[in-house]
């Protein structure tokens, strides 16, 4: 028997305890060592099954998905577990996950310590769970239970399980039920009848909302109605099922998702890095985006403080954030007394001098170099001269906001999405004195307000926002030369956007991006196209959503309707020499942004702006709307090829001449590659 399960016998009792850190996952080691301890505690009257650690098992080992499956596989160790002699009693704690939930379920009985998890995620990587899980579910927890795990990948709690009999005990102390269990009669899950089928309808709704374009939660409801019939027939199928959808694209787009977010939250520059602590975040300027990032630290129980620049904007700042707090416990997600805790923690001032013992300023004024540098230069005045400095700014260069501020090693920016306590997204961006201590700092601060840390070089927009100028600025192409804003939006809700590029716009407001063009001109290059429609909305004040009129007109305050004057803007503007306009296909307006989006995060990764082509995707999906089981820009361009992102970039550089720069990687073969 190898280190990874091991069978201890103490008289009649069995006691297998898998140990695979950190989280048990069931790799081929584990597996082979559990079916083998199943086998050697055959004539005992019971087998405690645990696990070492954090964690009973919390899923599968990923790593292996993508090569041919060796034996033995789950199934064979679930129903091995489920048709022993000998009763097994699972003793779960931390996060019982995907393939350990199927464990457990195998299992005769269950004993769970307080605060224990439960779920079947397999759906958030475009798979149905592939030993037995969808079958034991509904036969476990009923319909409705089983659809909200197996489907939307909802995480249950013990208090959840024992209320439906799917757990026997709730303890803190579980060794001292195992002898009550010793004898006791139980009906193995996969052999009991449901009285009734799934009724399809009841959560087809719920289901296709879920999904947003994925395939996995209808695949996941396909294989769970399955259930109603015999365990050895479905079984079988769910099985065949999983293994077919690890071929998907759609799995393997996830896949890549979940692998590169994991290494982007943790840089290979700051793995033996160790960070600072941060108790108190000084927040200046109480916006909508103050007030979020302050809503964020509050709810890590740190203290904060926001600075305003007078008494009357320091109390809206208050009010905002109480705001904010106020929404989460209507929805459940604190108690009032959490709330009341938090916003005690809250000082807002119109004062900086409140900020002299914090650990972390955070500024989020406007977009404006001179009023940034003044709130640095006020911060410096008072704070501790190692107190991290970090800058919210969205397209300013941290550098020029920090030139003369002293110490400059603990200044970075640490760039938040709006609404900045909901987001996950977080840039962190290393300006030219920034050390790793800083930066390491930032990540972990970033982590405990469990947002999704990316790292980031300085460049005009970062990251995110660099591509996006890119996206909108094909998106106006087309435009000019025959789309309009509805069919550019219908086509990338139809690829899976959360919205469309002109959508989108609406939604964050048009006079953003207008303010970083004008910031621009002076060193825009002549030869590149310029598309002024969106200028000609300005100067109309047609400014978005919360003006009433954009790209389109706002009847009920939020629908967006098509505006015929705007699309004879569009058309005017189209009447000019040089422009015919043509037609354009869902596909083509799809291809040609994504591809502008992909080429865009491919001179990033080539300038070393980002890491590598993950750490872009990562970006896109976490900040940006871009589909998750579309793996990213990047992942979509490797599933192109090569040729195809050369004929489509080419198709656009034909349109709009001198107006695009292509990756290295994407140069015609005859052509020398940059250096």
């Amino acid at each position: 028997m190898s280190e990874t399960v091991q069978v201890e016998m103490r008289g009649t009792i069995a006691f297998v305890t898998i140990n695979n850190p950190p989280v048990n996952a069931t790799s081929t080691a584990v597996r082979a060592d559990l079916l083998a301890a199943v086998e050697r505690v055959q004539g005992c009257e019971l087998a405690v099954l645990r696990c070492a650690g954090r964690s009973f098992v919390a899923g599968g080992d990923m790593s292996e998905f993508d090569a041919p499956p060796v034996e033995p596989h789950l199934p064979d160790v679930v129903n091995a577990i489920d048709n022993s002699a000998t009763p097994f009693l699972a003793i779960l704690h931390g996060t019982v996950l995907g393939g350990g939930f199927e464990i457990a379920m195998a299992c005769a009985y269950r004993i769970a310590l307080p605060g224990t998890r439960f779920g079947l995620p397999e759906v958030n990587l475009g798979l149905v769970p592939g030993a037995g899980g969808t079958q034991r579910a509904p036969r476990l927890l009923g319909w409705k239970m089983a659809v909200e795990m197996a489907c939307l990948g909802q995480l249950k709690t013990a208090e959840d399980l024992l209320e439906l009999g799917a757990v026997d005990a709730i303890s803190e102390m579980p060794d001292d039920l195992i002898e009550s269990f010793r004898g006791r009669a139980f009906q193995r899950v996969s052999e009991r009848r449901l009285d009734t089928g799934l009724d399809r309808d009841a959560f087809m709704d719920q289901v296709q909302k879920f999904s947003k374009g994925r395939k996995g939660p209808m695949h996941n409801l396909d294989a769970l109605s399955w259930a109603s019939e015999d365990y050895t027939h479905a079984q079988p199928r769910e099985r065949a099922l999983h293994l077919e959808l690890r071929q998907s694209q759609e799995s393997k787009a996830l896949r890549h998702l979940f692998f590169a977010e994991r290494a982007a939250t943790k840089p290979n520059v700051l793995s033996d890095v160790q960070p600072k602590q941060i108790n108190h975040v000084v927040v200046v300027g109480g916006g909508l985006m103050g007030a979020g990032i302050a809503a964020a630290c509050l709810n890590t129980d740190r203290s904060v403080t926001i600075v305003e620049r007078d008494k009357p904007s320091a109390t809206k700042a208050q009010e905002t954030v109480a705001g904010l707090m106020q929404g989460a416990l209507k929805r459940g997600k604190i108690t009032q007394s959490q709330l009341d805790t938090r916003l005690s923690a809250l000082i807002t001032t119109d004062s900086y001098a409140a900020a002299s013992g914090a650990d972390l300023a955070i500024e989020a004024v406007f977009e404006d170099l001179g009023a940034k540098r003044a709130v640095f230069t006020a911060l410096s005045n008072v704070m501790t001269k190692d107190a991290l400095l970090a800058t919210n700014t969205s397209y300013i260069d941290p550098n020029e906001i920090f030139d003369g501020v002293p110490n400059p090693d603990r200044c970075l920016g640490i760039h938040f999405f709006s609404p900045a306590h909901i987001m996950k997204l977080v840039e962190v961006i290393r300006a030219d004195g920034t050390t790793n201590e800083s930066l390491a700092t930032a990540f972990s601060f970033a982590k405990s307000l469990r947002k999704t840390p990316v790292l980031s070089g300085v460049c005009d927009g970062f990251i995110g926002n660099r591509i996006l100028a890119a996206y909108r600025r094909a998106a106006e192409y087309l435009l000019a030369d025959g789309a309009l804003p509805h069919e550019v939006d219908n086509a990338m809700r139809t690829f899976g956007m959360a919205m469309g590029p002109f959508e989108a716009q609406d939604q964050s407001g048009l006079q953003i991006a207008y303010a970083n063009r004008r910031r621009q001109d002076a060193t825009r290059d002549p030869a590149e196209r310029y598309v002024a429609i969106s200028d000609r909305l300005c100067e109309l004040e047609r400014f978005g959503r919360r003006s009433g009129a954009g790209w389109y007109n706002y009847p009920d305050g939020k629908t967006p309707a098509v505006d015929p004057s705007v699309t004879d803007l569009i058309l005017q503007y189209s009447d000019q020499p040089g422009l015919s306009r043509r037609a354009f296909s869902a596909t083509e307006i799809q291809t040609q942004l994504l591809a502008a989006m992909a080429n865009e995060g491919a001179r990033i990764v080539e300038e070393g702006i980002a890491a590598n082509e993950a750490d872009v995707d990562v970006v896109k999906t976490a900040g940006y709307g871009f589909p998750r089981w579309r793996g990213g820009p990047m992942h979509w361009a490797k599933t192109q090829g090569g040729e195809a992102m050369r004929a489509t970039l080419k198709t656009m550089e034909k349109a709009s001449p001198g107006s695009w720069i292509r990756a290295d990687r994407y140069q015609d073969k005859f052509k020398q590659v940059r250096s």
